[in-house]
């Protein structure tokens, strides 16, 4: 095994998408470190839906707010089956998603708290809850530059 393919392993080990391993101690790169060519493979590649189910138990968001956040049906998540992947429009929602959460939980250095985080109305936007900006893509840039003040300690 090369070493990009090793690293390419190790992504895909650390992110929202993937089951938390708490036992694994090796060192790893969040996603919104990835660079954007990591990014765009994953797309082309497509999310599962078990991806996706690890993203919505992580994150304890269910699947009505998913539906609007992706843009699709609830039944359109209900009915993709373990494997089955997403294609590139959703994929690439649910990774901007998952690289929001990435880079949260990074900074806030505890997932519960980031995930209250999300749900808790933010002056900063305009009184809004995080999670429901994240409907639009600049909603989505909005939540990753808060999260970037708060991680550079300016007052958000």
């Amino acid at each position: 095994m090369t070493k990009v393919e090793e690293a390419a392993i190790s992504y895909r080990r650390s992110n929202p998408l993937q089951k938390a391993d708490r036992r694994s101690t090796a060192k790893v790169v969040p996603i919104y470190q990835w660079s954007s060519y990591q990014k765009i493979e994953t797309i082309k590649e497509g999310i599962s839906k078990e991806e996706l189910e690890n993203l919505k138990e992580q994150t304890g968001v269910d699947y009505s707010v998913l539906a609007k956040i992706l843009s699709v049906t609830k039944a359109t998540l209900h009915n993709r089956k373990g494997k089955e992947r997403f294609d590139v429009s959703v994929s690439e929602r649910i990774l901007l998603l998952a690289d929001i959460y990435s880079y949260g939980y990074t900074v806030f250095k505890d997932q519960e708290k980031f995930n209250r985080w999300m749900k808790t109305p933010n002056r900063a936007l305009g009184s809004e809850a995080p999670l429901s900006l994240a409907e639009t893509i600049y909603g989505m840039e909005e939540i990753k530059n808060i999260i970037g003040r708060i991680d550079y300690g300016v007052y958000s």
